[in-house]
């Protein structure tokens, strides 16, 4: 009904025909009403829609999707929607930024490092708390245990309703804050997080280390370069926090095993999404936590781009040699 426009952009050459044929039949199977926003188009491809975890990347930005394009993959314009949607997309491309090849390998290596970190302390840091205060208090070192007992003396709720009253208000901030007009959005999130947080320590309600811990697994939260990583994270931490109230650490590392298990079996336009490390690809790892100069990132990812892997003519990682030899 709406006639909507939907474009399909790729570089002839370099992106793989497999993946654009299957995603042409997968765009010719559609038959709905309308087309609002790119998100009714990516939902109705996607390989596995019922994952929480996003498997197409969406950006607003024409750098990102030229350099995507470049290393093989195909992009979807969707007519009166700013964003672009990108396949196939995997895991660990959602924590990179593009800002990361305009900066020195070894500072956006450092920065990569953060954000993967991040990662985990957002998804685990509320759970590992319980699990240690609850069920391993022997792994605690005796001066803070004694410190932290001493907050909680007069906390009548145990630590997984707390870290759920708390991760419940703090989800309820952040949302209000999104529905408010911006003028006062972040004015209202900040104060109430302050006054909230403050009264219910005093009321005797959570305790001090609590707050922290919840802060700070917010803010870690907001980290990451692609949003839509964030929205998993925040789902699973409830998850990860009911099986530390109920198991300890063996209900988290149970946790991380079905996670991990899940991620390996989620494809992306029959990619692997955790590739390459599962399956393994030692040269292609050369883009993934680390950043390694341009000079040693020769080749496109093979699975992903077609048949020209080249991404540079051969001695360019001697340019260096050249320039101190003219210097």
């Amino acid at each position: 009904v709406t006639k909507t426009k939907v474009a399909v952009i790729y570089i002839e050459g370099i992106a793989n025909e497999e993946i654009l044929q299957d995603l042409m039949q997968r765009l010719d199977l559609i038959d709905i009403d309308g087309v609002i926003e790119a998100s009714y188009v990516e939902e109705l491809i996607l390989d596995e829609p019922s994952s929480m975890f996003p498997t197409m990347h969406k950006t607003e930005r024409p750098d990102r999707v030229a350099a995507n394009l470049l290393e093989g993959r195909i992009a979807i314009l969707v007519d009166g929607t700013p964003t672009a949607l990108m396949l196939p997309a995997i895991f660990y491309q959602f924590f990179h930024s593009v800002e990361d090849y305009y900066l020195r390998p070894l500072f956006a290596t450092f920065i990569r490092f953060v954000r993967f970190s991040a990662f985990f302390v957002s998804l685990l840091l509320p759970a590992v708390y319980i699990s240690l205060t609850t069920f391993h208090q022997e792994m605690i070192p005796t001066i803070l245990l004694i410190n932290i007992a001493a907050q909680r003396e007069v906390v009548p709720l145990p630590a997984l309703v707390e870290a759920l009253l708390m991760e419940f208000t703090f989800e309820t901030l952040r949302e209000a804050g999104l529905r408010m007009p911006k003028a006062i959005g972040n004015a209202i999130s900040i104060v109430g997080a302050l006054v909230i947080g403050e009264a219910a320590v005093n009321a005797g309600l959570v305790s001090n280390i609590m707050v922290i811990v919840v802060a700070f697994t917010a803010i870690t939260t907001l980290i990451f370069p692609e949003h839509s990583i964030a929205n998993p994270i925040r789902l699973l931490r409830f998850a990860f926090i009911i099986l530390a109230g109920m198991f300890g650490l063996y209900g988290v590392v149970s946790g991380l095993f079905i996670l991990s298990l899940h991620l390996c079996g989620l494809r992306s336009f029959g990619i692997p999404y955790m590739y390459p490390i599962a399956p393994l690809n030692v040269k292609a790892l050369r883009d993934v936590i680390f950043r390694f100069p341009f000079a040693k990132m020769d080749e496109r990812p093979p699975l992903i781009s077609g048949q020209d892997h080249v991404r540079q003519s051969e001695g360019q990682g001697g340019i260096a040699d050249v320039v101190k030899k003219s210097g």
